[in-house]
């Protein structure tokens, strides 16, 4: 007999079962979705898996082996003080510039070391959707009315959504408080401050790094002799998508592909962002030394221990969720087309601010591949307003990231908390596309 507490085993046993058995292999469409979801499988796992969700995921380890349960819970407990816990929140998630699956090891790690829910969900919106490149990249692309309103929109969300979280689920966190503090008191660090402080902004710094943005414009040489300038979307280990900037500069919206094989070069467009990252493993390795000094340093084998076991439970938890929902976004992705999706969100009606909120909320963007995405249905006919309630809602939220926030908070916060990203991107994509 099935134990309940397998429940969840057993559906997704039962759906991978009947997916196996009735999926139409012969019908091209169904076949190249499958093939679209394992080409995006593959460019995550080679752009993003070893430059930023493995960083994230020993930052979350380090977050609950070696932050104090006192110190979390000054900041960002439930009884800290609020305009402090949500600016610290919304702080914390500014410089980080990390997409939505990437913000989820650490929102794991402050909200299992007793932050309070509103604090920690304003961490949650705002790691992936507040960065200083990510707002001054959507002015100079899509306008800077846009690029105004989502700084706007995006730091007033991130407080908004808090305060709504906590006050929804007071009576939860008010017995998981009392829990929190019934807890003894852990002994106190062996560290002083500045190390402590030393060693978190050295693995941050490290995510930075490891993860720093590549713009993806590229000059292309092919076989044919084409030479193009061009904003590349996916890349796998055989090909790559992309999209050609007009003599304008603008990209136009219809996406190609080539085989890496057809490609004599392939050169950067030269930008102080891409000389950065040309050396940004440099960077990163400085301070993966610093770390490794500081580690054996600073800190006992038992702590390292307690350190990597941290980390292993973060990854077995979030990585297969990851993967799942990223061949899922792509597999979906491919069965339904852009210009379908414009034909969705065009004008400003309020089904097509919403259309825009519930797409962005699904679709997994990687750090700043939110804008030249809008930038293309935009072109398609995709309205000023959803293109807003877009960029509000898709970098916060995706598939992978909504199935491992499940697995942390639960169905209803989860549920609230999409609600809520969803509702008000939509109202403000109306109001702002009403105004402009």
């Amino acid at each position: 007999m099935i134990m309940f507490k397998d429940w969840k085993i057993s559906a997704w046993l039962l759906g991978i079962f009947l997916l196996a058995y009735f999926v139409p292999l012969q019908n091209p469409k169904m076949l190249a979705a499958f093939l679209e979801g394992l080409r995006l499988l593959q460019w995550y796992a080679r752009q993003h898996v070893l430059g930023c969700v493995v960083p994230a995921m020993f930052i979350a380890g380090a977050i609950a082996s070696f932050l104090s349960h006192a110190s979390v819970m000054r900041y960002l407990g439930p009884r800290a003080n609020r305009p402090l816990a949500y600016a610290v929140a919304s702080v914390s998630g500014c410089v980080l510039a990390v997409c939505s699956c990437s913000v989820l090891p650490m929102f794991a790690g402050i909200y299992t070391m007793g932050a309070g829910l509103g604090p920690a969900s304003a961490f949650l919106y705002s790691g992936p959707a507040i960065n200083v490149m990510a707002i001054f990249l959507s002015a100079r692309v899509l306008g800077f009315d846009i690029g105004v309103a989502r700084v706007i929109g995006s730091v007033s969300f991130a407080v908004i959504i808090g305060l709504c979280m906590s006050v929804l689920f007071r009576r939860s966190e008010a017995q998981r408080t009392r829990i929190s503090m019934a807890m003894p008191e852990p002994p106190a660090s062996p560290r002083s401050l500045w190390q402590t402080v030393g060693f978190f902004a050295a693995l941050i710094l490290f995510l930075v790094f490891s993860d720093w943005y590549n713009t993806n414009d590229v000059t292309l040489h092919l076989h044919d002799g084409r030479t193009l300038t061009a904003n590349v979307r996916y890349t796998t280990r055989d090909a790559l998508d992309f999209q050609v900037y007009d003599a304008g500069m603008k990209l136009l919206p219809d996406v190609q592909r080539v085989s890496k094989a057809e490609i004599v070069t392939m050169t950067p467009v030269p930008s102080t962002v891409m000389t950065i990252y040309g050396i940004k493993w440099y960077l990163a390795g400085v301070l993966g030394v610093l770390i490794a000094l500081m580690t054996f340093g600073w800190f006992s084998r038992e702590e390292r221990g307690q350190w990597m076991s941290s980390t292993w439970d973060f990854a077995k938890m979030i990585i297969p969720l990851l993967f799942g929902g990223v061949f899922v976004t792509g597999f979906v992705g491919a069965l339904i087309p852009d210009s379908y999706v414009a034909g969705l969100v065009g004008g400003n009606a309020w089904s097509s601010n919403f259309f825009a909120s519930v797409i962005g909320a699904m679709w997994y963007f990687a750090t700043l591949t939110e804008i030249p995405i809008t930038e293309t249905l935009m072109k398609l006919g995709m309205g000023r307003g959803p293109a807003l309630a877009l960029l509000l809602a898709g970098p916060a939220l995706s598939v992978p990231s909504i199935l491992v926030i499940y697995k942390i908070i639960g169905f209803k916060r989860t549920t609230a908390f999409v609600g809520m990203v969803v509702v008000f991107s939509t109202i403000v994509g109306w109001v702002f596309g009403a105004v402009v």
